[in-house]
């Protein structure tokens, strides 16, 4: 991908990217002004290496930075949480978490968890959920829930035709609703600062 480029070429990507990140491009007219450049001609040049090198793509007729480019390295060679093994420096692909959980979907939210409830599932206090914005649910399925007024982060159960929820802590009673049950949405991921 960036190999492909020359140095000014790599130079007008890097600065590109740190300027406008994960937002539209602006015009071409704009950015020749912002780099300083005395034709609009000279940022298209750039443009089309940038999208063979598929650096850059259009989507809906606008210009965005490839969002594979953004997050977190991935190395291909996993870590042992036992006995130390040598580290091997080859990284499969950069990962990040808007791509992966379409976070910055409209539909989809994070908030933050209190309470132990659903510590066998690895969701701690603490934790920040990425829940997916939807009105129903399948049987297994992890919810954020409102049971008779009351918000909740539970596992969906329909058995026999009745409905539950179900905490993962032995220490906690499964909950059927007496009035409503409301679903806002389906857990997707959990984020752990450490």
């Amino acid at each position: 991908m960036i190999n492909m480029l020359t140095e000014k070429q790599k130079t007008f990507f890097e600065k590109l990217k740190e300027l406008y990140g994960k937002e539209p491009l602006p015009s071409f007219e704009k950015i020749a002004q912002e780099f300083k450049f005395k034709h609009k001609n000279s940022v298209w040049q750039y443009f089309n290496k940038l999208k063979e090198a598929d650096l850059v793509r259009e989507i809906n007729n606008k210009f965005f930075i490839n969002p594979e480019l953004f997050g977190a390295i991935l190395f291909d060679s996993p870590v042992k949480a036992g006995f130390p093994s040598p580290a091997e420096d080859s990284i499969e692909r950069r990962v990040s978490l808007d791509v992966m959980f379409n976070i910055d979907a409209p539909s989809t939210f994070m908030f933050k968890v209190s309470g132990d409830s659903m510590i066998d599932l690895g969701i701690y206090e603490g934790d920040m959920v990425i829940v997916k914005r939807c009105s129903s649910a399948l049987d297994g399925d992890v919810i954020l829930a409102c049971v008779d007024g009351e918000y909740t982060l539970k596992t969906f159960r329909k058995k026999s035709g009745k409905v539950f929820l179900e905490a993962a802590n032995k220490k906690y009673p499964l909950i059927v609703p007496e009035r409503e049950l409301t679903i806002f949405g389906i857990v997707t991921g959990v984020v752990r600062e450490v």
